[in-house]
């Protein structure tokens, strides 16, 4: 059961061009600097919905649910995430909340390292690997 004190949160894992879309916080939390576009699912939407609005809010990017990567409760911030692939379909990636977001990258399979030095959630990093590298 999802409490409003550590409420599910949807991410989306958004491919293009052989890039994945990342964005950095503005407020971090905790060892997070970038992390892919996401928010708290709210009571009336699925995790993809939520996954595609907050891409949306945070970013500008228009993208469509594809399929759910996974989820766990995450290792840092001891919320419960829900991984969701979404493709692209229109707008333009850029920070549309400043609010939120100081910082956007599109990061090719190499460069993840560099944006997340811990590593990802091996179905995330699974999905990447094959989206990346093909």
């Amino acid at each position: 059961m999802t409490t409003e004190i550590n409420p599910a949160v949807a991410a989306a894992v958004v491919v293009q061009d052989g890039r994945v879309l990342l964005v950095r916080r503005r407020v971090s939390e905790g060892a997070l600097l970038w992390q892919f576009p996401a928010g708290k699912i709210e009571s009336e939407e699925t995790a993809g919905e939520a996954a595609a609005r907050e891409t949306r809010e945070e970013t500008g990017l228009l993208v469509t649910p594809q399929i759910v990567l996974g989820q766990r409760v995450h290792p840092m911030t001891g919320r419960e995430i829900h991984y969701i692939a979404c493709r692209p379909y229109g707008g333009d990636a850029g920070i549309a909340s400043a609010d939120e977001v100081a910082g956007l990258a599109w990061a090719a399979h190499g460069e993840m390292p560099h944006y997340v030095p811990y590593g990802l959630f091996e179905p995330v990093q699974d999905y990447l690997d094959a989206a990346l590298l093909s």
